[in-house]
């Protein structure tokens, strides 16, 4: 059995990645890594609070290793912290050396990881790649994965989706053009429950902000 780490946003990719991983007896997942943005105490890009992050990891029975970075941070300090954090995960699991990820259909994303973690040592594995968007979005959903809109780009979707429930109601009144996904950057995800958690989080949903003049994050916080 190969033991793996998988890289978690908190996001529904990362969450149906798990799923998908879990079916195969030949892979054993061990750990998260997810990088953490320690100005404000949130998942980089997804603005997932840190408590929410660890009850995530808590309630799919896996320990989470923070890769911590600062706002506005290079492509210097994001590896450095990176690799940082993959030493980390060899010490506490020798052996280790591959790094699952939740990419769908972004090869030129997918070959900047590859060679990052080549750079390190490690390879990459990505299971979902290639798969279609729009049936992959309706089989989660089928399947019991319960994902909110944490975040979004207002230059690609209307911000009043932010903080919506990602569900077939949801998929239906995306507009032309807008992935099924997300995949192209109009949102990101925070999974609350799913066949992966061994109980559902209970969350609140607080009030949507406009950063950057740009991305609507909705905050969401542990009843």
């Amino acid at each position: 059995m190969k033991n793996l780490l998988l890289a978690w946003s908190g996001g529904k990719d990362a969450a149906w990645t798990l799923q998908h991983l879990r079916a195969h007896d030949d892979v054993r997942v061990v750990g998260l890594l997810t990088t953490v943005t320690a100005d404000y105490g949130r998942v980089a890009m997804h603005g997932i609070r840190r408590d929410v992050l660890h009850a995530q990891a808590a309630a799919v029975g896996l320990p989470v290793l923070e890769s911590t970075i600062h706002a506005g941070a290079d492509n210097a300090a994001y590896e450095a912290a990176f690799a940082a954090t993959l030493a980390e995960a060899t010490r506490r699991w020798p052996g280790l050396a591959t790094i699952a990820y939740g990419d769908l259909k972004l090869a030129d994303v997918r070959a900047w990881r590859e060679a990052l973690c080549r750079r390190h040592g490690w390879e990459i594995t990505t299971p979902l790649f290639g798969a279609d968007t729009g049936r992959l979005a309706r089989e989660m959903i089928a399947g019991g994965l319960q994902p909110w809109l944490c975040c979004v780009d207002t230059t690609q979707l209307d911000a009043r989706y932010a903080g919506c429930r990602f569900d077939a109601a949801l998929l239906a009144r995306l507009p032309d053009g807008c992935d099924p996904c997300g995949e192209d950057g109009e949102f990101h995800t925070l999974v609350t429950d799913g066949p992966m958690f061994q109980r559902p989080l209970r969350l609140q949903r607080g009030e949507t902000v406009l950063r950057e003049d740009r991305f609507a994050f909705t905050d969401f916080h542990l009843a």
